[in-house]
């Protein structure tokens, strides 16, 4: 985590008195470690991509993101989200998926959707947290719109369920964008490749046939760990 400055509010490189303090996730280029199924040194634009993605769909809440130098070089910087603290002192870890879904179901419905558009391969359960006014918010999307990775989520409740109508309008319009020279189309371009970018459009147009969620398996499309 990295502390934002605006220059404005320094007086010769010392914080000055009052400035608003925000935090940030940073995750350079240069402290990605290699993988399989991602080419190295893409992961930090993907969590931009998926930024700009929920931005123009107008869901899931992703925390604004960014890319600028750091400390340790390019790299992604997430608005940190403090995380509500649990009623309970006994428990004092922070909510995720798994503590949330018997009662919260229906506020993932877009978080699930937006992991098929995107081909999330890491939806953990402690990758969806609820800040200090309850509101959920969905992080870590590194591992996204390869379509070469496999699947992965904890979130398999949906499996088979029909899409909500008014999202799948959001992606319906997101295709109009993608097909014609968009000023959001060039900006998924500056992140992604064009394949991706083609096959974020096939994923779209198969939501639009099939009209579901995938039904995956539990033993092959899950993530680890799994929290």
């Amino acid at each position: 985590m990295v502390r934002l400055i605006d220059p404005e509010q320094q007086d010769n490189g010392v914080f000055v008195t009052g400035s608003e303090v925000i935090y940030a996730i940073y995750k350079p280029k240069a402290g990605e470690r290699p993988l399989n199924d991602f080419p190295n040194g893409t992961l930090y634009r993907r969590e931009k991509a998926s930024y700009v993605l929920s931005r123009e769909l107008g869901w899931p809440r992703i925390p604004p993101t960014i890319i600028r130098e750091g400390p340790y070089g390019e790299g992604s910087f997430q608005l940190f989200i403090k995380t509500a603290i649990a009623e309970n002192p006994s428990d004092r870890d922070p909510q995720n998926y798994f503590s949330l879904r018997d009662h919260r179901l229906n506020d993932f419905v877009d978080i699930a959707m937006f992991d098929v558009l995107s081909n999330n391969a890491d939806r953990k359960a402690g990758a969806c947290i609820v800040d200090e006014q309850n509101t959920i918010w969905a992080i870590d999307h590194g591992l996204t719109f390869n379509q070469s990775a496999r699947r992965r989520t904890v979130m398999f409740e949906f499996n088979g369920l029909d899409y909500p109508v008014r999202l799948i309008k959001s992606v319906e319009e997101l295709l109009k964008k993608l097909a014609s020279e968009s000023v959001f189309r060039g900006y998924l371009l500056e992140l992604l490749d064009s394949e991706e970018i083609r096959e974020l459009e096939i994923r779209g147009n198969e939501m639009l046939d099939v009209g579901h969620y995938p039904i995956l398996d539990p033993n092959i499309n899950v993530p680890w760990p799994m929290v």
